[in-house]
């Protein structure tokens, strides 16, 4: 896993997203997007970029759904390393630092997996989330999530393939969606956006963060 970090490194704002290659290359643009949906442009952000998508980003071995390349598996590793190169040292540095974990695709899966499995993040943005993978809504129906702000969203397209497996994303969001609306105290939105998975995807989790910062600085807000 590569570190890359962007923006105040000194802010109480912490915005955490797991990235590929091709998701580093619109970075710049996602930043400025969330700069404006937001409102806010004291954040840090910090981009974990994984060597292999599909092996470090899904939470169990499944045979592939697409082309010829399985998941491997490795969501359990991946996180740990989060934990000790990222998490850790935040938390260390100052317990009143706010985090948020991102995602897009495979990673807002990874994001949604992740806070089922630590308590440290005060929302989770998860974009257009691979939420068809196999075994995943059972889990949601079985654990409860370790956080209180959760964003979803999707592309109205989306569910709309001819792969039988992944044309299951709709409802496998719905039903999630569902089990954080019956969930006391958590404040969640499912967003629909247009057009297939691939469509803008740094607009889409843009969005995802925008919608939990806002909702963090409201509670500040409130508290003050």
């Amino acid at each position: 896993m590569k570190i890359f970090e962007y923006g105040n490194e000194q802010s109480d704002l912490v915005l955490i997203q797991m990235v590929d290659g091709h998701s580093m290359k619109t970075i710049d643009a996602e930043l400025d997007l969330i700069r404006q949906l937001s409102g806010q442009d004291d954040f840090r952000l910090i981009a974990c970029r994984v060597e292999d998508w599909n092996r470090d980003l899904s939470p169990r071995e499944a045979p592939p759904v697409f082309g010829k390349e399985g998941f491997g598996g490795n969501a359990e590793d991946t996180l740990k390393e989060l934990q000790e190169n990222v998490l850790m040292p935040i938390m260390a540095s100052d317990t009143r630092k706010k985090m948020i974990l991102g995602g897009y695709s495979l990673a807002g899966l990874f994001t949604l997996w992740a806070a089922y499995r630590v308590n440290c993040f005060n929302g989770v943005a998860s974009a257009s989330p691979s939420v068809w993978f196999p075994g995943f809504v059972e889990m949601a129906e079985k654990e409860e999530i370790l956080t209180k702000k959760v964003y979803l969203s999707l592309g109205d397209k989306e569910e709309k393939t001819k792969n039988p497996v992944m044309a299951t994303v709709g409802d496998s969001i719905r039903r999630i969606h569902q089990i954080y609306e019956e969930t006391d105290g958590m404040e969640t939105t499912l967003e629909w956006n247009e057009g297939n998975h691939f469509r803008e995807p740094e607009l889409r989790t843009a969005k995802g963060f925008a919608w939990v910062m806002k909702l963090l600085a409201n509670c500040e807000g409130k508290e003050e």
